[in-house]
């Protein structure tokens, strides 16, 4: 989330998990009216079945009892005010602090998530904010990529509504576990909103800040209002399109199928545009208090402000359509590579030990390790598209001058190691931090080994949860 086209903000120079030439060709009429009936079909609505040409690579409907969280295998919760070791604040000065506590976040039984800000009685604020587990999102080459949700802003206007700041957005892969990177990695803001304004914003930044090529902190975008009813009033379909099968390469911007920001790669410069769309994205939705934005539009949140109006989200989904490669739906064996693998659930271990772990969605994770320690995970499906990307979710406590790396091996603990990555010390065994790394790419289905490797023979970290990206 940043500053909008045209409302230029403070903001940090470091800042993530936050935040023009118009192509000839619009959204076609199949674009228009499919998102046109998501706009007017029930709040309890399924996402729509992708038209002709297209196939879904992700969906979450958030169909579950009234009451219970998110789906922990599509989702991931950010607590606190900061990523670890991130700009603080959220990188954008917003005054919340996140949660995974279903007052914040929660379904409601009748296939919609709510994400709700509250106040305590000292007037401090809370609310929630969550991420996709998988972080592959992006085009095939020669193809196309189409992120979409259907949601209902905060139904609150006026006084009332100052400071609240609903979005549906994007950040490049490489954010995860830097924290550093931004806006140079890619950020996509597919819908925004700040005090109860009948606007959506859709912005995209890139390059460098403050300035560059990317007019940064506001970035390249642009804002309408919201189609037939009001943002806060109803549900409205918002979404992205990234299309790689024109030239230059576009990303264009929808609300309830009418076409109202498009970023061409010619409006920068080859190596920004490179730097932020040459890899995979992960969506975020949230709802910030308070921050840059809206100060833009007369700050807040102040004494007016009134809590408890949640941002409803009927469904995401991801498309993709065309070209010979990128992200590709998740597959169907035993364990789909793209999803969060626990990684207290081997199939088979030396050396490890579980325990229960304060880390976000709780649970357990695996610890104990050390040199020749591995942990076995059968059956890991990396569809035909290969996977070149490892992350792993680690912490330590290992003392001054300990370390080692935390391998990934194929079929059999003996092979050589396909990637790794070094860790030591994080800040204590339940200090976590997502670490990524490049793999030798990967197809088909295989038994992964997580295998540990030390110069010392002390245990040097902790692992919660891995996954891969393309």
């Amino acid at each position: 989330m940043s500053a909008s086209s045209g409302i230029p903000r403070p903001r940090p120079a470091h800042r993530r998990p936050l935040r023009r030439a118009l192509v000839a060709a619009v959204a076609t009429l199949g674009l228009a009216a499919a998102l046109a009936t998501a706009a007017t079909a029930p709040a309890d609505a399924s996402a729509p079945a992708p038209p002709s040409g297209w196939s879904q690579v992700f969906v979450d409907d958030f169909d579950g009892a009234a009451g219970s969280g998110v789906n922990t295998s599509n989702w991931q919760y950010d607590t606190g005010t900061s990523y670890p070791g991130g700009a603080a604040n959220w990188g954008t000065g917003e005054v919340e602090t996140m949660t995974s506590s279903t007052n914040n976040v929660a379904l409601d039984g009748n296939g919609n998530l709510l994400i709700t800000p509250r106040r305590d009685a000292s007037g401090n604020w809370t609310s929630g904010r969550i991420e996709t587990t998988r972080t592959d999102f992006q085009p095939p080459a020669g193809g196309k990529l189409r992120v979409e949700a259907r949601i209902q802003m905060p139904n609150v206007t006026g006084d009332a509504a100052v400071g609240y700041w609903p979005a549906f957005w994007m950040l490049g892969a490489p954010f995860r576990g830097n924290y550093q990177n931004w806006p140079g990695v890619g950020e996509l803001d597919v819908m925004e909103n700040v005090n109860g304004l009948n606007k959506t914003w859709a912005t995209m930044h890139c390059g460098t800040s403050p300035g560059g090529p990317c007019n940064e902190t506001t970035g390249l975008g642009n804002s309408t209002a919201c189609p037939n009813t009001t943002c806060q009033s109803g549900f409205h379909t918002y979404t992205m399109e990234w299309d790689r099968s024109v030239s230059p390469e576009a990303i264009r911007f929808y609300v309830d199928g009418v076409n109202y920001q498009t970023v061409t790669a010619n409006q920068v410069d080859a190596t920004t545009w490179a730097n932020a769309t040459n890899h995979g994205f992960f969506v975020i939705l949230n709802v910030a208090m308070g921050g840059g934005f809206p100060a833009a539009f007369g700050g807040g949140p102040t004494g007016a402000t009134d809590p408890g109006h949640p941002m409803a989200v009927d469904y995401v989904q991801v498309l993709q359509s065309g070209g010979g490669g990128g992200t590709t739906p998740p597959p169907t064996g035993n364990r789909d590579a793209y999803s969060a693998i626990q990684a207290e659930s081997y199939d088979s271990q030396s050396g490890t030990s579980t325990e229960t772990t304060t880390d976000t969605g709780g649970g357990q994770d695996i610890g104990s390790l050390a040199g020749g320690d591995w942990a076995l995970y059968k059956g890991v499906n990396f569809g035909s598209t290969a996977a070149t990307q490892f992350y792993a979710r680690v912490a330590s406590g290992a003392a001054s001058g300990v370390s080692g790396l935390v391998e990934v091996r194929l079929d059999s603990p003996g092979n050589a190691p396909i990637g790794s990555f070094a860790v030591g010390n994080t800040g204590g065994w339940q200090s976590w931090r997502t670490i990524p790394a490049n793999i030798g790419a990967v197809t088909g289905t295989h038994d992964v080994y997580l295998t540990f490797t030390s110069g010392q023979p002390a245990d040097f970290v902790n692992v919660n949860w891995f996954d891969f990206g393309h």
